[in-house]
């Protein structure tokens, strides 16, 4: 069997055509008067009767929002600010209460309750006494020389 041999087990109903006399009244249920009672006439999205359109109010602003890619402007409104989310922080003392060389990425840190996001930052605050390795995170550079000098991995 090919796919140009399925045939459908219901026909296809053609649409309902209106406004060509019959059952359906004078105004085939598009109300009297008006641009959306027109034959071909609508009105588009974003159009807001004249007025400017609600993207048009903000002031185009370098750096609203970057987006990879994009080569569309950006706005800013004083009402309208695309919030960034920052990463959650943890300091290199708090990983000493796990086990020598033992894998650490951010799936063990929310089994852990000590996270709740995958997004994680570490800092180098405190001072790391075990050899770990680290995967999946983003490092300060001086986490990065205290993780090395005691003698842990970074992939």
């Amino acid at each position: 069997m090919n796919l140009s041999e399925l045939k459908s087990h219901t026909p296809r109903k053609s649409q309902k055509r209106v406004g060509r006399g019959g059952k359906r009244g004078t105004f085939s249920g598009k109300g009297s008067k008006g641009q959306k009672s027109r034959a071909g006439a609508g009105v588009k999205p974003g159009f807001r009767g004249g007025d400017n359109r609600i993207w048009q109010l903000f002031p185009k602003k370098r750096g609203a929002s970057k987006k990879p890619g994009s080569s569309r402007p950006h706005h800013r409104h004083r009402f309208f600010q695309v919030r960034h989310s920052k990463p959650e922080v943890l300091n290199l003392s708090v990983f000493n209460k796990f086990k020598e060389g033992q894998l650490i990425n951010p799936e063990i840190l929310i089994q852990e309750g000590l996270v709740s996001g995958k997004d994680i930052k570490i800092l180098s605050d405190g001072e790391l006494n075990k050899k770990l390795d680290f995967e999946g995170f983003k490092l300060s550079v001086s986490a990065k020389q205290k993780i090395l000098k005691a003698g842990g991995n970074i992939k």
